[in-house]
């Protein structure tokens, strides 16, 4: 993560890496002689009856609305709870996750509506979410905060200021009080979304207070009464929510339907303002009506939108009972989850690792998959872990996709290759979905999100092959993977686009009429050489992170930001941060490329234009292209 402060090439309509094509053939070859183990052995006998012919997969019930089995890890608390119970729990979840950056615990901490007298400390895979369909419905006296307090800072053991890893943690629907005089203290990096709440108080800092490093991050649906002060963030996206004040910037600030933004001003400061959302669907949610049974909310689509969805009092939208939910625990098959999408049920996955054993398969449109607690899915068997059929209104939202030892071809794929139905009307729509390739265990693919579908709408996205993590999980030749994300559907939105580390380009983008309101990039820091790295060809130095095919002639993109960390080999360099047609559609708006620390070189921000990032001028900024 974020340490301290050309030449195209052949036009192709649908554009990937060449690695990805030879890897997707050596996996396709290998896959005859993958080895029998135990794991394998007892997937297999879970689907073969006695006499070895294969049995039909377990049932999937349905969830009990007034009494669901949200396994261990899900507490769900009621005002009636004494406090000390609730906050003593909480205080031992959060020294278990203060450092635990790497683990496999999970945990999800649902509060029902009414008030609470509460401090959340909130650390590593740890959510929590009101049970409200209002923010308003769930009150919590007292704090839910992020703290920089456990990553060292520069060379000074005892600086514990450092919040670029305070990744893979989340708030949604409540409000809350902070104590008269006190600050909110909101301390993120990625994959830490602060969703659909409101803050009363004197405000929020999204970072330490005094000295710290920090690189977020997300508010969106959100209210603050009074001030957001973003001091270090190096960059940020604010989405349809209302600010009572907003001060500080330092790269690339991002507001997109934001009532009480700061005016438009890039790059002094580096303020990107969109006056209103065009297209949005809100994350799902889980919540508890009158009566106590539990229902998901899906929020209605909405258009050239400003402002929260609550403003008014409840959103549109449409709630469904968790009689028509299966809740998937760890250890549940692939098998009988798939049979519960094929009987027309949805999903919620518990907190936990799930290792699966095949691609979940949706097909039914409108179904949702919803995870909780940080849900992680691993597909152990050189699979994608999700394939989305190219259909109206599939929702994910919540997941933490995290790519197993055998390479995957993609991670998740929306829609086949090939994809032309429109959904306009009703789009497939991802929520808080992040990706991993390497860090907690070894990862591989080739691609970890592929969208061929249009008109598919992404709200926050953490793309990431990891720069760090456990023993032998991490390095050039180690967690390998081609492209985070490749669009090759038309009409795609995607709102808070942060990918990271991949090895060629990070973004591939074929489809017509693409728009993207924030990016956020770090190349590979792990380039062992130059020729290493290798070329997009033409001439180029590497591959620039975000590539719009030569031949796409309509995308728009608003605060982008492509960051050098070449800390293995300093002298590697990269011809551009972007790379696009010279074309009358295509305009960015709110352009950066740095040289974090001076460690390497970008030649130019965006095709020939913009100046070079290096040890000499850190940053460069182009306020729009052409």
């Amino acid at each position: 993560m974020t340490p301290a402060p050309g030449p195209e090439e052949p036009a192709t309509h649908r554009l990937r890496s060449p690695s990805l094509r030879r890897r997707s053939l050596l996996v396709a070859g290998a896959a005859a002689t993958v080895p029998v183990t135990a794991a394998t052995a007892a997937r297999a006998y879970e689907t073969l009856g006695s006499d070895g012919a294969a049995a039909a997969p377990a049932a999937a019930a349905p969830a009990d609305p007034m009494n669901p089995d949200f396994g261990p890890n899900v507490l769900v608390y009621a005002p009636s709870t004494p406090s000390s119970e609730i906050q003593s729990r909480l205080d031992a979840i959060s020294n278990e996750m203060h450092t635990n950056q790497f683990g496999t615990e999970r945990y999800a901490i649902l509060l029902k509506p009414g008030s609470y007298d509460l401090d959340i400390n909130l650390r590593f895979y740890t959510q929590v979410a009101g049970l409200g369909l209002s923010p308003d419905d769930v009150n919590v006296n007292g704090h839910a905060r992020v703290e920089a307090d456990w990553l060292q800072q520069g060379d000074d053991p005892n600086n514990l200021g450092n919040a670029t890893q305070n990744f893979w943690r989340g708030v949604e629907n409540f409000h809350v009080t902070v104590p008269a005089g006190e600050i909110e203290r909101w301390a993120v990096s990625q994959a830490a979304p602060y969703r659909r709440m409101h803050l009363s108080g004197i405000g929020v800092q999204l970072w330490n207070g005094y000295d710290g490093w920090a690189s977020g991050g997300l508010m969106a649906d959100v209210k603050v009464d009074e001030f957001v002060e973003s001091g270090s963030q190096q960059q940020w996206l604010t989405r349809n929510s209302e600010l009572g004040n907003w001060s500080g910037s330092v790269w690339n600030m991002v507001f997109v339907g934001t009532a009480g933004a700061p005016p438009q001003s890039f790059p002094n400061p580096s303020h990107t303002v969109v006056g209103s959302t065009p297209v949005v669907r809100e994350k799902p949610f889980l919540y508890v009506d009158g009566s106590g049974a539990y229902s998901v909310f899906v929020p209605a689509l909405r258009q050239n939108s400003t402002g929260t969805s609550w403003a008014g009092g409840n959103a549109p939208g449409t709630s469904i009972s968790l009689s028509e939910f299966t809740i998937v625990q760890p250890g549940t098959s692939v098998a009988t989850i798939n049979q519960a999408l094929a009987d027309g049920l949805h999903l919620i996955f518990t907190p936990g690792v799930h290792h699966l054993d095949g691609a979940i398969e949706v097909t039914n449109p409108d179904t949702v998959l919803l995870g909780l607690g940080l849900a992680t899915l691993v597909p152990d068997t050189g699979q994608p872990a999700i394939t989305v059929a190219d259909v109206d209104g599939v929702k994910l939202a919540g997941l933490l996709v995290d790519a197993g030892e055998q390479n995957s071809p993609t991670l998740v794929e929306l829609g086949p290759e090939g994809s032309s139905a429109g959904h306009a009307d009703n789009p497939t729509s991802l929520h808080d979905v992040f990706f991993r390739v390497g860090g907690s265990h070894l990862g591989r693919a080739d691609v970890s999100l592929t969208i061929n579908s249009n008109h598919v709408i992404c709200d926050h996205l953490w793309v990431w092959r990891a720069d760090h993590g456990n023993a032998g999980t991490v390095g050039w030749s180690v967690n390998t993977g081609a492209n985070g994300v490749i669009v090759s559907g038309d009409d795609v939105t995607i709102y808070g686009l942060m990918v990271e580390h991949y090895q060629e380009h990070n973004v591939i983008w074929n489809g017509e009429r693409g728009r993207v309101y924030f990016f956020q990039n770090e190349i590979p820091y792990d380039p062992p050489t130059q020729e290493a790295w290798g070329s997009s060809g033409g001439g180029a130095l590497g591959w620039a992170p975000y590539k719009v095919a030569d031949n796409v002639t309509d995308h728009q993109a608003w605060g982008v930001g492509a960051y050098c960390f070449f800390n293995v080999n300093p002298s590697v360099t990269a011809s551009r941060g972007f790379e696009v047609p010279n074309a009358p559609g295509v305009r960015f708006s709110g352009i950066v490329t740095v040289s974090l620390g001076g460690v390497g070189t970008i030649n130019t921000v965006i095709n020939n234009t913009g100046g070079t990032a290096n040890t000499a001028t850190q940053v460069q900024y182009v306020a729009n292209y052409p």
